[in-house]
């Protein structure tokens, strides 16, 4: 794969117009977009669909978490829809029941370790006994065993994931942010060249581009950076 097809620009905005006037402006730079709930609840699931009947990937970021019914009848509508991958909780039950209702599609699963928002106390505030790179690696194993398509992770934990999982799934890496950018509400963060040399298959940015006072420019930027990197 080259760069344009690792860098996944989430359209984290409030409205289907701001959405649609970043994928005209990125134009053929960009390739792969990541809808997540703010999008998909002002309208966003249908724009998921107009993108890939249009030949952009989607990556439908919504985390799935229920009984397994309930996921596994979620998983097959969002196979018709095109969408070319999904998250959900690396819950070992959901993780089953949604390989199996996608089985023989193109639709790629992944399995959300730790949000890149938590760090040891706010995981030690919802119950969990393990810190986060513990955690992680306990799920991306659980997620390998499910079968799934690959695992979302900080690219803090992308070395050890990855020998974990193999080569062959994906490793998703959201709280990518290029030097000298504003961390905003993450706290595991890492440059593009960084998270691909530690083991990333795709890197999700949304602010550094979407939020950029010339967001091609800023695309442009860091799929420089990616291509660099990927030919060392």
């Amino acid at each position: 794969m080259d760069a344009r097809e690792r860098l996944i620009v989430g359209l984290d905005v409030p409205t289907l117009g701001e959405a649609e006037k970043i994928v005209d402006m990125l134009g053929d730079d960009v390739v792969f977009y990541k809808i997540g709930y703010q999008l998909a609840f002002a309208g966003g699931l249908e724009f998921a669909r107009d993108l890939a009947k249009s030949g952009k990937k989607v990556f439908l970021d919504m985390k799935l978490l229920d009984i397994d019914n309930t996921v596994a009848s979620g998983v097959e509508n969002i196979v018709k829809m095109g969408m070319s991958m999904l998250t959900l909780h690396a819950y070992p039950k959901a993780m089953k029941a949604a390989v199996e209702a996608a089985k023989g599609s193109d639709l790629r699963l992944l399995g959300v370790t730790v949000l890149t928002s938590m760090d040891e106390q706010d995981l030690i505030a919802a119950g969990y006994e393990y810190d986060p790179h513990t955690l992680v690696l306990r799920r991306a194993e659980q997620a390998h065993l499910a079968g799934m398509g690959g695992i979302v992770c900080s690219a803090e934990e992308s070395s050890a994931v990855r020998k974990i999982i193999g080569p062959d799934m994906a490793l998703v890496t959201p709280g990518i942010r290029p030097a000298g950018a504003d961390k905003g509400d993450q706290k595991r963060v890492m440059t593009p060249a960084a998270a691909l040399l530690a083991g990333s298959s795709h890197l999700v940015v949304a602010r550094p581009i979407v939020k950029a006072a010339d967001p091609k420019e800023a695309a442009r930027a860091i799929l420089a950076e990616m291509s660099a990197t990927l030919q060392k």
